[in-house]
């Protein structure tokens, strides 16, 4: 019985999609025992972090979707295929397909008319072939049986995990570039896709005029064909506003374990990583209320309302005005954060193969055990 791994997300820039798939494929490579590994099928334009992955096959023939609707299922035929980023081959039986959420359906406003349209395509066929789906919470599998019309037991929830910050070297310079001070600011991550909510951020620090040494920092895209508001452009050039851009991991962990808390004000996620990575790190956490997020962040976050500006404001006002009750988000934080872990994930998705394929979990990984 053989299994692939569908590795097109290993020339991609790394986002929450790509990053569940890197440590699921790390995590399950290395339950595996000696002959039971499954191979990462990839296409010639392979970038770090994916050029460290093991038992990686290269198929060198297209790129991109092409890549991965003819290539891919040519390269893979009599195979089990694992697909971890909501794409999958089409047209190919025997696959287990991972679908992060159904925000084209639910936040269509957010995408292109082509994007939606051929997302659109990909999952009316997930109806027509019939393959197991995973999901990476409960809210999303929800949406997924809602829109997609197929019964609950088809759909299995894989929640991520966050250990992987265990690897990940804090890299302390980032405070110094931004000229920032420990508990004296606050992180934001996210870009200005709608869904991620930044506006209201930014209007809530309008009625933080009492917080005047208090600098938020925003991490992530700045991407003007989604966001182009002038007002926007003016408010992200005021002394409390630092638009960090992109960073490194290494400095984005260093931002969660200085910064007094998280601020996570967003609409529509997934899952919602970010929290319980800043969590892992001792970084509290102050989130929205929507969606999957009180999933992910359980009784460890202060919750807003985020489409209220003015609880926005209220919220971090509280926060940063008691350093003890800091101390205490910070505490239940780090708990909460480190039961979320990839090996517990690996596991689950390895039974769900080899469940799918008629096969038995130890065939593969007899030592994995399930969280």
């Amino acid at each position: 019985m053989s299994f692939a791994i569908n590795g097109k997300f290993t020339s991609q820039a790394v986002t929450g999609v790509q990053r569940v798939a890197y440590e699921l494929t790390r995590a399950m490579q290395m339950s595996a025992t000696p002959g039971g590994e499954l191979d990462v099928f990839v296409p010639q334009n392979v970038v770090e972090p994916g050029t460290s992955l093991k038992r990686k096959r290269c198929f060198p023939w297209l790129r991109g979707t092409l890549w991965e609707q003819i290539t891919l299922p040519i390269a893979a035929r009599g195979m089990t295929l694992l697909n971890l980023c909501n794409t999958n081959p089409l047209f190919k039986r025997g696959q287990v397909v991972m679908v992060h959420d159904m925000a084209i359906y639910d936040v269509p406003q957010g995408f292109s008319r082509k994007f939606r349209l051929w997302y659109r395509v990909c999952f009316a066929m997930l109806r027509r072939t019939e393959p197991m789906i995973l999901t990476v919470s409960a809210h999303s599998k929800m949406r997924i049986c809602h829109h997609l019309k197929v019964d609950e037991s088809r759909v299995t929830v894989i929640t991520p995990g966050a250990d992987h910050l265990d690897r990940v070297i804090s890299n302390p310079a980032v405070m110094r570039r931004l000229n920032l001070v420990k508990d004296a600011y606050c992180v934001v991550v996210g870009s200005l896709d709608p869904r991620k909510n930044l506006q209201r951020v930014l209007d809530a620090t309008d009625r933080l005029g009492h917080l005047k040494d208090v600098k938020f920092v925003i991490v992530g895209g700045r991407n003007q064909c989604i966001f182009n508001s002038e007002e926007m452009e003016l408010r992200t050039h005021s002394n409390q506003i630092v638009w960090a851009g992109f960073v490194s991991d290494g400095e984005l962990k260093s931002l969660y374990e200085n910064a007094a808390c998280l601020v996570f004000p967003s609409l529509y996620e997934g899952f919602g990583l970010p929290p319980l990575e800043a969590m892992y790190c001792g970084c509290p956490v102050i989130a929205s209320s929507r969606t999957s997020i009180p999933e992910a962040c359980g009784d460890a976050a202060m919750y807003c309302d985020a489409t209220s500006a003015d609880d926005i404001a209220a919220k971090i006002s509280r926060m940063m005005a008691d350093a003890e009750l800091r101390q205490r988000y910070r505490t239940i934080g780090v708990a909460h954060a480190r039961e979320f872990r990839w090996e517990y994930s690996a596991s689950k998705v390895l039974q769900v193969l080899y469940g799918h394929a008629g096969g038995r979990l130890s065939d593969l990984a007899p030592s994995a055990s399930v969280g």
